[in-house]
């Protein structure tokens, strides 16, 4: 998906807080599961895959006893596989459930605009999905929850939502990528891991092992470089538009018309650069729900 032009120079002037994230993938990013190294089917979701290192400093310990969220298997080579949306053809490809994903932006070098009063985070997007009694999975950068800790903790201890891993940096894992800097391969494993640890020392319980790439780019380099982290890759089947966006009914109608029953839909928790989510989630929900659909984590709908 181009990004307009006017995009693009906003996006200059904000030294690239959330570069395309969500806004599509690279041109080099594989394009169908069996590309991606993925099974064809979330049918061959598994329980779990072996704890690995993503698995050992992502949901931790103190979450042993809740039952292992599903994940994909490896693809060839051991590549990380990649996950958009229930695929059309599983047993529970009609049923009307959605799942609302949420990419909580910040890159590591953000911390001085943090501290002259830029907000990345969005408490009031949070308490609209508490209040609305909406399930869904936060794509958390580790610098956003090293910024925002009590948010973060807060979010992973709330059993309504998940967090997911989106990178320490929000760095590229290929490029080009609207602009991003690039995680070099060799760091890339590292840099996961990284967000995970993150996420633990905020004390966030709820995490699951789970990765979006940042910008949604990635290419077959980047799913070898994340194979040993144990992780599976999550896309989407919906872009919101939100991204800069200030129009919130523009991106409710943008949400509302693409959303079919298993679509996985990318938005924002990010104030400063999408402040009409919180908005367009209000409408969102309830029109939603007023045709059949139930909300559901990332998690509930690759167990499906």
């Amino acid at each position: 998906m181009n990004i307009p032009v006017r995009k693009a120079a906003i996006l200059g002037l904000l030294g690239v807080v959330l570069v395309g994230c969500g806004e599509g993938v690279s041109p080099k990013a594989p394009t169908t599961p069996a590309a991606a190294g993925a099974p064809s089917s979330p049918a061959s979701a598994t329980a779990g895959p072996k704890p690995g290192p993503g698995a050992a400093t992502g949901p931790g310990p103190e979450a042993a006893h809740r039952a292992a969220p599903p994940t994909m298997a490896p693809g060839p080579g051991g590549r990380a596989p990649v996950y958009t949306r229930r695929a059309a053809h599983s047993p529970r490809s009609a049923e009307k459930v959605v799942a609302l994903t949420f990419d909580a932006d910040m890159t590591a070098d953000q911390g001085p605009r943090a501290a002259r009063g830029e907000r990345f985070d969005n408490p009031e997007l949070i308490a609209t999905l508490r209040r609305l009694k909406v399930d869904a999975t936060v794509f958390m950068t580790g610098r956003w929850a090293e910024e925002y800790p009590d948010q973060a903790r807060s979010i992973g201890g709330d059993p309504r939502f998940e967090i997911a891993n989106h990178s320490y940096s929000h760095h590229a894992f290929s490029s080009p990528c609207y602009g991003l800097p690039t995680v070099p391969g060799p760091a890339m494993a590292a840099d996961v891991r990284r967000a995970f640890d993150a996420f633990r020392k905020a004390g966030a319980v709820h995490v699951v092992p789970y990765f979006r790439f940042p910008g949604g780019c990635y290419d077959d380099a980047a799913l070898r470089a994340l194979g040993p982290v144990g992780v599976t890759a999550v896309q989407w089947d919906v872009v919101s538009g939100d991204a800069f966006a200030e129009d919130a009914d523009a991106v409710a109608a943008q949400v509302l018309d693409g959303v079919r029953p298993g679509s996985l839909v990318v938005m924002h928790c990010t104030r400063s650069a999408a402040p009409a989510t919180e908005r367009a989630v209000r409408r969102i929900v309830p029109e939603l729900r007023a045709r059949g659909y139930r909300f559901v984590k990332v998690s509930d709908l690759m167990r499906g």
